[in-house]
């Protein structure tokens, strides 16, 4: 009998040859990386032309707005209008030049431009430091609101020019008497944005600080007076202003030095074109301390969007 046997034959179970063999199906393909494309440098010119993009509009359009503005002076004074508001005695733009001209050279004209200055920085500068502290303990303790507040509400409708006689009295010199004048004009405005932002402040930070283990001037410090600086710089600005407005008052009525006095003084000897160069030298001081409160407050609020990133329209 004979008997056939099946030739023995290896069988491999469809998980080991999953395993053994490569998976052609869901092996990804190898695609050639793109060569890196080195970035192009960006020239100076290039950057120029940038800056002067963003920049030129702006300053085309103030000089449009000064040059209408120095038109429409140039002809009412060359004309004399005279239609209920009169031009008749106003200096024209060339006599102001040729004035400021002929200043330019008079250490006396600078000396009053130094003395109004140092009063604003002295005058405004003890204002910030006690218009912030006040307005933090006011908008956050409840007790220093009802102690301080009402008084300085009594004061603040009273307005700084009304101080003049009262501070001659109760200062020893006039210098003092102006200083704080000025310090007055500026010190409300400053209390009370700042108070306004105290009180602006989100209330979940102050439990997330007192969570941290933050004391009290840790928590006035560090998240208190961060929070309510747009409210401070708003309040700066403003007092700045107001600050000008109460010295060349100050100066007008008691004082002996100072832009206001040299305003004042070119009225009483009837040199017109002074007062003029009187008026626009406090406007371009007032711009540059306004403008430097801005700077300050970009650099000390850089989460802020600024000005040259709004208003695209």
């Amino acid at each position: 009998m004979i008997m056939h046997t099946a030739p023995k034959t290896d069988f491999l179970a469809p998980d080991d040859t999953a395993s053994e063999l490569p998976n052609l199906a869901l092996a990804p393909l190898m695609e050639p990386q793109p060569k890196p494309v080195p970035a192009t440098p960006v020239l100076p010119a290039q950057r120029i032309a940038a800056w002067l993009r963003g920049v030129l509009p702006g300053v085309l359009m103030t000089a449009l707005s000064l040059g209408l503005f120095i038109a429409f002076w140039y002809f009412a004074t060359k004309y004399r209008w005279d239609f209920y508001i009169r031009f008749t005695n106003i200096p024209s733009p060339g006599d102001v030049l040729t004035n400021a001209a002929n200043l330019m050279h008079s250490d006396k004209f600078y000396n009053n431009m130094w003395v109004s200055v140092r009063r604003i920085l002295l005058g405004f500068g003890i204002a910030t430091v006690l218009g912030v502290t006040f307005g933090l303990l006011i908008g956050q303790y409840r007790a220093a609101r009802g102690l301080m507040f009402p008084l300085f509400e009594v004061l603040r409708p009273i307005p700084a020019i009304a101080w003049v006689p009262m501070a001659i009295m109760l200062w020893p010199t006039n210098e003092t008497s102006i200083v704080f004048i000025t310090f007055l004009g500026s010190f409300f405005p400053i209390l009370l944005n700042t108070i306004h932002g105290v009180k602006s402040v989100d209330a979940v930070l102050l439990r997330a600080g007192r969570c941290l283990g933050a004391n009290e001037f840790s928590l006035l410090r560090q998240v208190i007076l961060p929070a309510a600086l747009p409210h401070i710089f708003t309040g700066l600005t403003i007092g700045m202003g107001v600050a000008w407005v109460s010295l060349i008052a100050a100066e007008m009525i008691s004082g002996q030095y100072g832009i206001g006095y040299f305003t004042w003084e070119a009225y009483s000897l009837i040199q017109y074109a002074d007062i003029a160069i009187g008026m626009i030298v406090i406007g371009m001081l007032g711009l540059a301390c306004s403008s430097g409160i801005r700077l300050l407050g970009n650099k000390l609020m850089p989460w802020l969007p600024t000005h040259s990133s709004r208003g695209r329209a």
